[in-house]
């Protein structure tokens, strides 16, 4: 587990950057700000369809990630999620280095 990857998810929770569940995600996605969608593994194939589908449309980068629902949440101080997005470049290409270091 890349834990340099949930600790940085959860700094850019504190810094409001996150957007955390289906519907907060969906909004993200539709209004622009999201530039980065990460999905746990315990994702539904239908929600995996849906978030990519989003994606492709606003161009926002995607990531099928490899941590429960339940590491998701705790690592942003909330409730186990599916689905998040990060709403901020910086934050976002860092994760996305992180993901391609594992």
């Amino acid at each position: 587990m890349n834990d340099r990857l949930l600790n940085l998810l959860g700094m850019a929770r504190r810094a409001g950057k996150l957007s955390i569940g289906h519907d907060a995600s969906v909004n993200s996605l539709n209004s622009g700000k999201a530039k980065l969608c990460f999905l746990s593994v315990e994702a539904s194939q239908r929600l995996k369809n849906e978030m990519d589908a989003l994606c492709k449309k606003t161009n926002a980068n995607i990531i099928f990630g490899s941590y429960t629902m339940q590491q998701l949440g705790l690592s942003v101080g909330a409730k186990a999620t599916a689905v998040l997005t990060v709403n901020d470049e910086g934050f976002a290409k860092r994760i996305i280095e992180l993901t391609r270091e594992e």
